[in-house]
Order: structure tokens, then sequence, then C-alpha cells
């Protein structure tokens, strides 16, 4: 079986190549075009291997896709190549527009002739995976949980160009009969992760002695997922998915925001004690505009359909993650080329000098 990936140096994206390549023997052809968070050190255990080949090309070159597809003959693709941080989408909507968008319809353009072109056998068997987010359902009260029939009410840049390449995978599949499926997933964390967002942010500044900084309040709720289970969940749908269905994915690990900093903090302290309780570190910051208060997924149908639940547990997952990034700082210490320093950003033209507000209690 010889799988595309798109997106396939980045966090998710790389996760899943490594599970393909080293436990399911599948033949895998990462596709990225290595922009900011595509880092090619997180295919390193892969490079070598036989059943994998990197191209580095654009999903919005449509021509290159189509290209790409003809020669190599995949069985299926899955597609998590896009722009995904939420802050830098409100810094910079347009670029989530073109790739998430744009980006997407060329891609399945170019892969809607690639399959019309098939024999019966082969159409039936391939399968297009879209692999989106959680947060193209907006955002949730205090009880509940998004289902896959769950309204869609995206609340940034972002999450709304998700939901508009949702839409475009669903009418491909109504309006051309293409065999794809479509999963959303909770927050992911664990090895690899680009060090803006939250958890590995946490990390690399407990461990350096900076400021923790935590949005509004901290309360905000997110449903934690540990990356090695996303994986396996994506390979379930791809292997036994449903054309045309969608599959919520999430770890049920519900944690407010600052109780995640609070942990990383403790883990930090037991693994490198400092001086300093890193608790202390921790500071409140002006919160990002229209912060979704919580996010939280029912995952029954993948469950009952598919048999996958997340194996780890938040903690288990965390530790795991602490550990890795205090024994990979060549990885992460790559990273700091001068195309991210670390900056708060999803401020417009103040978002890198919001004032840190001390927290006065922990």
């Amino acid at each position: 079986m010889k799988v595309v990936v798109t997106g396939g140096a980045g966090f998710i994206g790389s996760a899943v190549v490594r599970k393909l390549v080293l436990q399911e023997n599948v033949d895998v052809i990462t596709v990225d075009s290595l922009t900011y968070a595509g880092n090619l050190n997180s295919l390193s255990l892969v490079e070598n291997k036989p059943n994998h080949k990197f191209i580095r090309a654009d999903i919005r070159d449509g021509e290159a896709m189509a290209d790409l597809l003809a020669r190599e003959q995949p069985k299926a693709i899955m597609h998590l190549a896009a722009e995904s941080h939420v802050d830098r989408s409100i810094d910079g909507p347009a670029a989530f527009i073109d790739t998430n968008i744009i980006g997407t319809y060329r891609l399945l353009e170019a892969v809607r002739d690639y399959w019309e072109n098939l024999s019966a056998a082969r159409q039936n068997a391939f399968r297009f995976h879209h692999i989106s987010t959680d947060e193209v359902y907006g955002s949730l009260g205090p009880v509940g949980a998004f289902r896959e029939s769950s309204p869609y009410a995206p609340n940034s840049p972002y999450s709304a160009s998700k939901a508009a390449s949702d839409h475009l995978v669903r009418a491909w599949h109504h309006t051309y009969g293409l065999p794809v499926v479509t999963t959303n997933c909770s927050n992911n964390y664990g090895p690899y992760h680009f060090p803006e967002k939250l958890i590995p942010l946490m990390i690399l500044n407990g461990l350096e002695g900076k400021a923790l900084p935590v949005y509004g309040t901290g309360e905000n709720i997110r449903d934690w997922l540990f990356v090695e289970d996303h994986a396996d969940a994506l390979w379930q749908v791809v292997i036994n998915g449903t054309p045309g269905e969608v599959y919520n994915i999430g770890g049920e690990a519900e944690r407010t925001n600052i109780a995640v900093v609070q942990m990383i903090c403790d883990l930090l302290d037991e693994f490198v004690p400092a001086e300093q309780p890193r608790r202390e570190l921790i500071t409140y910051v002006a919160d990002r505009p229209g912060h979704d208060a919580r996010y939280a997924m029912e995952i029954s149908k993948i469950t009952r359909e598919l048999g996958w639940r997340p194996k780890h547990t938040f903690e288990s997952g965390l530790r795991q993650t602490v550990v890795w990034y205090l024994e990979n700082r060549s990885w992460w210490e790559a990273t700091r080329s001068g195309q991210y320093a670390r900056d708060r950003l999803g401020l417009g033209s103040n978002s890198h000098s919001a004032p840190l507000v001390p927290l006065r209690s922990h």
C-alpha cells in the first residue's frame, strides 16, 4: 500500500509518517513545502527507510500535485498540510485562506482527476482523508461535547479556514463521488511539537526560567490528545472508515489551561530542580481575541465503528512529552532559526508587546 501524507514534516503529520513507515510497513510519500513549522528533523527516524520518500512541494501548486499523483499512484492520501496556529491567523489571516482553502481546493481537483482515471476496483479502494480540527464547531458551554453532527460555528480565521476546507471535501464527495473521510480532532500534544503552542512553549520557557504566559484567567478548557494516539486513530479511519463519514477524535482529557501549565511546572521541578519553583513564573497576559471557552469531543462513533480509544492518560502523555523535550534539546534549539522567537502573537499590531501581569496566587 502506498500513501501520500501532505504536511508530513509538521507535528501531527510527522507522527503519522513515523507510524506508517516504522510500524505499519506502508510505503509513504511525504509531501511538505517546509514552511516555518515544517521540520525535516522530525522525520530523521525514517529518512533512510526504503519505504519512505520525501518530496518538497506545495499543495497550492495543482500541477505539481497532479504530476506527483500520476507518478506515485497512491492508494490513499492523508491531507494534513495546513496553517494551524490560531494566534498567527489573527495576525495574518491571508496565509490561512490561501493554504487551507485554496490549497485544499487545488489538491482536491488534482486528486479528483487522478481518481477518475483509475480502474473501478482501484476507485473503490481509494481514500482521501481530510484531517481537521474541533475548532470548526466553535465554543462549548460548561457541559456537553461536540458530536459529528454539531453545527459549525468557527470563531477565528484559522477555524473558519478549516471549516471551509471541510465543506469543500464534503462537496467533492457528494458532487463527484470522491471517496473521502474526514476527522476532527481535539488539541494535540507530544514530541516534536513546534514551540509556539502552549505545552512546548511552557516547557521551554520553564527550563530557561522565563515567564510562563497564560491567557486571560487560564480557565479556558481543552480536551488533550496525545499525538501518537491521534496517529493511530487516523490510520484506523483510512483503512476501515466509511466514505463520506466524519469521525471525531479526542483524548477524553479535559483540563483548564492553568492546570496544564501547573502540571508542567511540577514536572520540570521534579526532573530539573531550580532555585525558584516554576509556578512562580506563571503570569497572566491579555486574552486572545475571541478565545473559545471550552472544547470537548464525543468519541463514541469512532470507538463503536472502528474500535479506537486513546491509550494514554493526560498525566502519562504529558510526562512522556516533558521527558522528550529534556532529551532532545538539539531538535527544539534548531527552531530558533530566527523565524520564531517565542514572541507573543495574536493581538494584531501589539502582539509582541503585550504586558505580562504577574500571577499573585497559585
